[in-house]
């Protein structure tokens, strides 16, 4: 830990055995940096995917312009409203004959359609998270972080007809030969972020023991602690607080996973329950946003093709399945499951969203400073249509975004058009991507 005698270093630690704990925008850090803080707030970037596309009839608002009404799919997010903005009309790469599931997620930050091959000659297009990464991340320790909740990683060959299971594994690629890794295990992500991993024994001493790793800093906390006024003493315990409860949840899950297992070679798997395992991962990137561990986040909710169904709200039909029955119209039934399939999604998203605004930061909140997008790569699932796709954009991006409206595009307006839009909220500074033909006013 480093002290000043006029104020704390920004990159303030917290450090301990196997631990390395960043610390939130505490006042303590203001004084050497007042001027600067107040006029360039931190800006964060997070895209979120959903596979299989919505059912857009109850997702797209009637009416464009402010104060519309908010669809059946969309009211998780309208407490929201004054930082939320739909958007209509987009278009992802072009609809080709085959791939369908594989165009959807590689094309949802890039808006460019992957080389057809089922080899390793693989070729995509770099995504506008890399581009705001590198200018926006490289002060941070992670220059972005990317997760998901499903991993078929391992998956060979062909995952849709032609294409690469590559195409389908991830969101975010660095470069068009190098797509990125999503982590599914959120123990992995939260020692990732706070600590190293140690070895198989002592991964399970810890476990067995409930010992969180935040144990390991509750000398230099304590020394912390004496330096700093009450409000910063308050913001510090609460986002502890905050840390120590996520680990505890990641712990409870992995003793529910490893009941008969004496000795894992690695982090165990993540939490069975699918919506444990969305809520551990949106929370591990809200922590991260708050320590500016990182800026730029991605987060695959499902994959394409999953074939997950959800108990929890009475759909035990497969998700992929479903979007295909749903969207051919004739079975009211189908479409009642897939629509609260897709409402079910929007609010785990907007729980996130919340965690965001509640989270001080500064002068203003998380959600204050931070660009989301959320939506898919996909309209019509049972068509593998990638227009119009749903895409919604949450966040007041520092000030730069007006929220409270719903902007309807002309038909096959390329995505592109609104990632530089995203980018330049994001504080990069650019005026082409992709196809790009003019920027978005978001």
């Amino acid at each position: 830990m480093f002290l000043t005698n006029m104020s704390l270093p920004r990159r303030t630690f917290l450090q301990g055995v196997g631990a390395t704990i960043a610390l939130p925008l505490l006042e303590a850090m203001l004084p050497a940096f007042k001027a600067s803080a107040a006029a360039e707030p931190v800006r964060r970037f997070g895209a979120v995917y959903v596979p299989h596309g919505k059912l857009m009839s109850n997702w797209t608002p009637l009416t464009p312009g402010a104060d519309f009404d908010y669809p059946r799919i969309l009211k998780p997010l309208e407490p929201f409203r004054s930082q939320v903005s739909i958007i209509s009309g987009l278009s992802g790469p072009p609809i080709v004959a085959n791939g369908g599931h594989a165009v959807a997620p590689s094309g949802y930050l890039s808006g460019h359609s992957p080389k057809q091959t089922e080899g390793e000659d693989i070729l995509a297009a770099t995504t506008i998270d890399q581009i705001i990464a590198k200018k926006i991340g490289q002060s941070t320790p992670l220059p972005s972080l990317e997760v998901a909740t499903e991993d078929f990683s391992t998956s060979l060959g062909a995952c849709d007809t032609g294409y690469s299971c590559v195409y389908m594994n991830t969101i975010s690629w660095a470069g068009p030969t190098s797509p990125l890794p999503m982590e599914v295990n959120p123990r992995r992500v939260f020692e990732r972020l706070f600590g190293k991993p140690g070895t198989p024994e002592r991964r399970l001493q810890r476990l067995q023991e409930n010992r969180s790793i935040l144990d390991s800093v509750t000398e230099s906390t304590g020394r912390l602690q004496k330096t700093l006024g009450a409000r910063d003493q308050a913001k510090l315990t609460d986002y502890l607080d905050n840390v120590r409860e996520i680990e505890r949840r990641i712990q409870q899950a992995e003793k529910t996973a490893a009941s008969d297992v004496n000795l894992p070679d690695a982090p165990i798997g993540p939490p069975e329950a699918y919506p444990e395992h969305v809520a551990m991962l949106f929370d591990l990137i809200a922590v991260a946003f708050q320590a500016d561990i990182t800026r730029v986040a991605t987060f695959m909710m499902a994959r394409d093709v999953s074939s997950r169904p959800f108990p929890q709200i009475d759909v035990p039909d497969p998700h992929h399945a479903l979007s295909h029955e749903s969207n051919r119209g004739n079975d009211p039934i189908k479409i009642e499951k897939f629509t609260k399939v897709n409402t079910y999604m929007v609010q785990m998203f907007a729980s996130f969203v919340q965690k965001l605004q509640s989270t001080n930061d500064g002068a203003g909140s998380l959600l204050d400073h931070s660009v989301l997008l959320y939506g898919s790569g996909m309209s019509n699932g049972n068509l593998h249509s990638h227009a119009p796709l749903p895409i919604a954009v949450v966040g007041g991006g520092a000030g730069t975004m007006k929220g409270n409206r719903h902007i309807v595009k002309p038909d096959l307006t390329p995505i592109e058009n609104l990632h530089v839009s995203l980018a330049q909220r994001s504080g990069v500074e650019i005026e082409t991507f992709g196809r790009s033909t003019s920027p978005i006013d978001i």
